[in-house]
């Protein structure tokens, strides 16, 4: 009787004011491309990223198996989370995740409302949204998805964005609630761009592609339309 290999896991995580039901789109995309995938569920405004940390450490123990490879798909503040997580427990040896939509040079839409509506980000603000996430590991892989299709949310609440984006042209590209420039990392392996929203992120055919790819490859697959 041949033994089956277990499939790797993806553990991904969500963004701001988001739940783990959000993640489930992309969880069945990547199933179906041979992953085992669990979401990650976690309060992203009442605790911070040290908090959210602890509980994936204590989360992931349910969940590990020997020989069996462990990568994290985070979404917008998750991104951010990951790479907290990465720092405090480098015990788990993650060699490869994977951002979608994530400020990882700090958020303009964040810095404007927080000015007026701190609540709304609350604790997700200081070491995290503001750009002062932790350093990246050298040995750690990351890949960083953007999105330029520019509607949402973030549009409506946050005109002073738009202005800005006159004044900068290099501001102009951004998935309605974060720009391309804010989601790029020196310590990322690779980056790329896709046509989607930033909540359509997670129902894009392509990004699990890449994702998949990446995973595999530690790279993504870029071509003339990407």
């Amino acid at each position: 009787m041949i033994k089956r290999q277990p499939k790797p896991l993806v553990i991904l995580i969500h963004g701001l004011h988001m739940h783990a039901w959000a993640m489930r789109p992309l969880a069945k995309k990547l199933t179906k491309l041979g992953y085992e995938c669990h979401r990650f569920g976690y309060f992203s405004v009442a605790h911070n990223l040290a908090n959210h940390s602890r509980r994936l450490h204590r989360w992931l123990t349910k969940y590990e198996k020997a020989g069996v490879p462990i990568y994290l798909v985070g979404h917008s503040l998750g991104g951010l989370v990951i790479r907290d997580f990465l720092q405090r427990y480098p015990q788990w040896q993650i060699t490869r995740c994977v951002t979608l939509g994530t400020p990882h040079n700090g958020s303009i839409s964040a810095n404007n409302i927080v000015k007026i509506l701190p609540k709304f980000v609350g604790r997700s603000y200081l070491q995290g949204l503001d750009g002062n996430a932790p350093a990246l590991k050298d040995e750690v892989q990351l890949g960083s998805i953007a999105g330029v299709r520019s509607v949402g949310l973030g549009k409506v609440v946050l005109p002073r964005n738009r202005q800005l984006a006159k004044i900068e042209p290099h501001l102009q590209p951004n998935d309605g609630t974060v720009f391309v420039h804010e989601t790029k990392l020196a310590a990322a392996k690779d980056h790329i761009i896709v046509n989607a929203s930033h909540t359509g992120l997670l129902i894009n055919d392509e990004v699990a592609m890449q994702i998949h790819h990446f995973l595999q490859q530690g790279h993504f697959l870029h071509t003339k339309n990407c």
